[in-house]
């Protein structure tokens, strides 16, 4: 099992968690419940991968933000229609 990276000390645990994001324009923040994430049962810290970040940071570039709710699961956002077919901003 994985150490935590915060702590370097605690074991970590995956999670669904609750996660809060500012849109890329910057009007507002949305929650994003059942988020796949991290859980440090030392420093209690609540974390998501690289991964997960990139999927949820390309996904709001790629739908149409003014539909989506305040609150959302992780699943519910994945699965919005794209007016996109990729993230055109990301050039890693």
């Amino acid at each position: 099992m994985e150490h935590c990276p915060w702590c370097e000390t605690g074991k970590l645990s995956s999670v669904m968690g609750t996660v809060y994001w500012e849109l890329p324009d910057g009007t507002r923040a949305v929650e994003i419940t059942e988020t796949p994430s991290s859980y440090c049962e030392n420093c209690h810290a609540l974390f998501q991968d690289d991964q997960i970040v990139k999927e949820i940071e390309d996904q709001l570039f790629l739908i149409d933000t003014k539909q989506l709710e305040k609150q959302t699961t992780y699943e519910e956002l994945i699965n919005m229609k794209r007016m996109l077919k990729r993230n055109y901003f990301d050039f890693s």
